[in-house]
């Protein structure tokens, strides 16, 4: 599969060490470099807003999904390639996976976390086929992964499950990571009924 388009998942939170912010900017750059447009939430704080100026300044295209009652708090980023505006939480999930062939999560919090889980749900149901990448920068994801292992290992899930997710210690290393995600079979679906 070609990746064209990457739906990135992170915070908008001014308040985290700057190693995170640092990590959003040089995926931004990375991406961009890569010919690879973004989807993101549309913010423009915190790892949202960094990420999406290094994506821009680097010649990216970056669109931003954002529902109505955040543009009218006035959270949506101005200088983006597209903002779309949606109803809710919802519409603005499905939308950005729709418009994506691939996920990537920076560190994040509750709302990252739920947007990731929900992908890789989608992928678990045949939904969605795309590579999803955890950027574990600072050993963010590590407790993350080892729960995936361990819904793994007291079979919740099945062990073909654990080739839904990569991780990428850094974020230069997302685009190798992106290239490299084995393929998700088309019978995917197959695998939601395994016990």
């Amino acid at each position: 599969m070609e990746i064209r388009t990457v739906c990135v998942y992170c915070s908008s939170s001014e308040r985290t060490p700057p190693v995170y912010l640092d990590a959003a900017a040089e995926l931004g750059r990375s991406l961009a470099g890569a010919g690879i447009a973004i989807v993101y939430g549309g913010g423009s704080l915190g790892s949202m807003g960094r990420l999406a100026a290094a994506a821009l300044e680097a010649g990216g295209r970056v669109t931003g999904v954002l529902p109505r009652f955040m543009d009218d708090l006035e959270w949506g980023h101005r200088s983006l390639t597209e903002l779309r505006l949606v109803d809710d939480m919802h519409e603005r999930k499905r939308t950005m996976l729709e418009l994506s062939d691939a996920v990537v999560a920076l560190p994040g919090g509750c709302g990252t976390l739920e947007e990731l889980f929900e992908a890789i749900t989608w992928k678990r149901l045949g939904l969605y086929r795309g590579p999803v990448v955890l950027v574990n920068v600072n050993g963010f994801y590590n407790a993350c992964v080892q729960l995936l292992e361990r819904c793994i290992e007291e079979r919740f899930m099945d062990p073909k499950h654990a080739a839904m997710w990569e991780v990428a210690d850094r974020p230069e290393a997302v685009v190798s990571t992106l290239r490299n995600a084995p393929d998700w079979p088309e019978d995917a679906r197959s695998f939601a009924a395994l016990r």
